[in-house]
């Protein structure tokens, strides 16, 4: 059976994983594509470690059975806390997202450095565990998001509230010199222009995306699983278990994509 063709899976708690996705697609065009956005249960900031892990065993089961070769974690705090447990329970290659702090703590001048992210991504022990390795007299000044999530799950980006929740963090992180700032979960690209306008252009933005495509790439390669085939129309399926309106709505811009929008 030829597996090369076969979709990639990519599950989030919501919305926020589509920004991987977009990485993704974009180096691997030839690629199909399965989303799971678990909407109903997001934000996975602010659960245990045992809701974490039982919702991404539903995610990587229900991904399973779309005959995915290869998944996605899109999600930081899944990783963070439970990519590990995923990869030993399942035989498929796994991965993951995680905030990327170490190529910021390797080229900051200013030795003072922002993180925006959920709660159980900066008690995790895989960020303490990067971010005390390269840590060479760095101050790293982590902000949690409240509600940065939930407010992007029902269509709010532009809200006033938004405005105000970021200008709340961002000013606790710019009280200090910093020069980097690394957003910490997969949802928070879809406010960079605002955090941007925020902090100034004199401090540079990091996320995870384009760094996660790269691995994708590397792994599919490895595994001889990248699909050559330039013939076949590609396909890329974005399921969510609440209103899909915000996914529609993050999608609206992508055209000429054989794009499906389900519930499940």
């Amino acid at each position: 059976m030829n597996k090369t063709i076969n979709p990639i899976g990519i599950f989030d708690s919501g919305v926020g994983g589509t920004t991987i996705w977009r990485d993704v697609n974009n180096l691997l065009p030839l690629e199909n594509t399965i989303y799971l956005a678990d909407n109903k249960n997001a934000p996975y900031g602010r659960k245990s470690i045992d809701e974490i892990i039982e919702r991404s065993i539903i995610n990587t089961e229900f991904l399973l059975q779309q005959n995915v070769k290869l998944i996605i974690v899109a999600c930081n705090t899944a990783t963070t806390n439970v990519i590990q447990v995923l990869r030993e329970k399942y035989s498929i290659p796994f991965i993951g997202i995680e905030p990327a702090i170490k190529p910021v703590l390797i080229n900051t001048k200013s030795k003072h450095v922002g993180i925006l992210a959920t709660e159980s991504t900066l008690k995790s022990e895989m960020y303490l565990n990067t971010s005390s390795k390269y840590n060479q007299n760095i101050e790293i000044h982590a902000q949690a998001g409240n509600g940065l999530v939930q407010l992007i799950e029902q269509g709010k980006i532009d809200s006033d509230e938004m405005q105000l929740l970021l200008e709340n963090y961002l000013g606790k992180i710019t009280e200090f010199p910093v020069d980097y700032l690394v957003l910490g979960c997969t949802h928070y690209p879809y406010l960079k222009n605002k955090i941007q306008e925020i902090i100034g252009n004199s401090i540079k933005i990091i996320d995870s995306g384009k760094a996660v495509a790269k691995q994708t790439f590397n792994i599919l390669n490895q595994e001889s699983l990248l699909n050559q085939n330039t013939t076949e129309k590609k396909y890329h399926h974005f399921y969510s278990n609440q209103n899909i309106d915000t996914l529609e709505n993050l999608l609206k811009d992508i055209s000429n994509k054989n794009i499906a929008l389900k519930a499940f």
